[in-house]
């Protein structure tokens, strides 16, 4: 059965083969979780959950002299979820793109893609979530000395025969981003400049109507790679307006350091601010009040602020901000690598409480420990385990109880086999 499906494989492939550089690889991941108050503290009723997730990927990605085009299918489920007997498809689309390199340093890359920019703050693929994230867009790119790209997206629910609503949840119905990135040395600059467009639907003399509503970030960058001291930092602001079409001013800072203790040992340090909007002010003006609640929009958040994701993933979204100080230890030994790193949470913003008093700003408290062993070059193992000491505080924004264990952990496989490659 193998060999079939190898042969029918190459009938098919082969005239990509004379013309360019093809490969075919894929990706299996399995993930089991036991949540003892993952993204939420564990409430007095609460029972353990316990899951097994899947991601299977194929990907066939094709190169010539003048064109790139990658193609990615992928199956994302729980282990369980459908039935043994079962008719019904699962297979989706995750990418499907092409590139025209039309001259020399420029291309234009459009179709589904993932986006990956810096540090994933603002925009990122969520490797970690088995189903990912990937946008419908255009891409210009100028790579040289230094890279310019331009992204400009379009979305639809479905075809019209006339105007262009979008009602999509959580999605943007266009953006426009820039993204400029050079290195001189061991310095590195990115800039971003990205508008975000959201449709927003009200009601005006007993009819639905809808507009399309703007937010405006920009920021930078910055880094330097010495021998041993590596420093980050971003700076980011946005103004214009939220999805609801309220004024929004926020901002994110962080400062971020890593040194190399010996050739197997690291440590590193940061700080991370996200504004918010005070309690109070929503009390005191809940029309006329400023959204001052930082949203990092499409990034890979759950590699920021604990890995437990209790904030900003799916969550924490136009709250009281946060501010984040961690520090880190991180290592190798020989096919095995692991990081241990400690976060103090505290709200950006006040905090009432159920009488309207201004509540401690501190959040908590959460312990990440990971894991690595490389089985071989297309094979790893990874395994985690969390630990959250939430505050009152949090209690009072998230439910739950600050008084039990709150935990998390988890055991992932992945094997990236590559089924021929010319």
């Amino acid at each position: 059965m193998k060999q079939q499906l190898i042969f029918i494989a190459a009938a098919l492939l082969w005239p990509f083969w004379l013309i360019g550089q093809t490969s075919l690889t894929g990706e299996i991941r399995q993930r089991a979780e036991y949540r003892h108050g993952f993204k939420v503290l564990f409430g007095d009723d609460d029972k353990a959950a316990f899951q097994v997730s899947q991601r299977s990927r194929l990907n066939l990605d094709h190169k010539s002299d003048l064109f790139r085009a990658g193609l990615s299918l992928q199956d994302v489920r729980l282990w369980g979820e459908t039935p043994q007997l079962s008719s019904s498809g699962r297979i989706m689309v995750h990418q499907a793109w092409t590139e025209w390199m039309f001259k020399e340093h420029f291309s234009i890359k459009a179709g589904r893609q993932e986006l990956n920019y810096d540090d994933a703050r603002i925009l990122g693929n969520v490797e970690w979530a088995q189903q990912a994230r990937a946008h419908d867009l255009a891409l210009l790119k100028y790579e040289n000395d230094f890279k310019l790209h331009v992204g400009v997206a379009f979305n639809q629910a479905a075809e019209l025969m006339s105007g262009t609503r979008y009602n999509l949840p959580n999605s943007y119905k266009s953006m426009q981003f820039l993204w400029y990135n050079r290195k001189i040395g061991r310095l590195g600059m990115s800039v971003l400049l990205l508008n975000n467009g959201m449709e927003y639907i009200y009601t005006e003399g007993g009819a639905e109507k809808y507009k399309t509503v703007f937010s405006q970030t920009a920021g930078t960058r910055l880094t330097h790679t010495g021998e041993k001291l590596g420093l980050q930092g971003n700076f980011y602001y946005t103004g214009g307006k939220d999805a609801t079409d309220r004024k929004l001013s926020a901002m994110n800072f962080l400062a971020a350091a890593d040194y190399r203790l010996n050739s197997r040992l690291n440590a590193n340090l940061g700080f991370e601010h996200l504004s918010g909007t005070s309690m109070k002010d929503k009390v005191s003006d809940p029309v006329g009040y400023t959204n001052k609640s930082f949203n990092p929009f499409y990034g890979t958040n759950h590699k920021f602020n604990g890995l437990m994701d209790f904030f900003y993933v799916g969550n924490h979204q136009n709250s009281v901000g946060l501010n984040d100080f961690y520090l880190g230890l991180s290592g190798r030994n020989g096919k095995t690598t692991y990081n241990f790193t400690i976060h103090r949470f505290s709200a950006a913003a006040d905090v009432l409480n159920s009488d309207g008093k201004v509540m401690p700003a501190e959040l908590g408290t959460e312990f990440d420990f990971t894991m690595q062993y490389r089985i071989s070059e297309q094979a790893n193992l990874q395994a985690g385990y969390s630990h959250m000491f939430g505050t009152a505080t949090l209690q009072a924004l998230r439910g739950g109880n600050h008084e039990n264990t709150t935990n998390w952990a988890w055991l992932m496989l992945t094997y990236k086999p590559v089924f021929f490659k010319n």
